[in-house]
């Protein structure tokens, strides 16, 4: 699997890490955005149990695949 970047923001008058083109809530200050961005990249690289999901792909086609609970991706907080 490969890397997930939290990257810390201003966002809506505060700050936010975002990854990719998602952004997290609002914080008041970096130092809690950061804060948040570190918790949420160490419980990205937790492992799981091995489970089946099921997603619409970009034709509009239903998939199901197998996701390993020990396939987590490297994390990085950045800013």
């Amino acid at each position: 699997m490969g890397k997930v970047v939290y990257e810390i923001v201003a966002h809506d008058g505060g700050w936010a890490y975002k990854v990719g083109d998602a952004f997290s809530e609002t914080y008041p200050s970096h130092d809690l955005a950061r804060a948040a961005a570190e918790r949420a990249a160490s419980e990205q690289r937790l492992s799981g149990e091995t489970t089946d999901i099921q997603y619409e792909d970009d034709k509009g086609r239903w998939r199901t695949e197998t996701t390993l609970g020990q396939d987590r991706p490297e994390t990085e907080v950045e800013g």
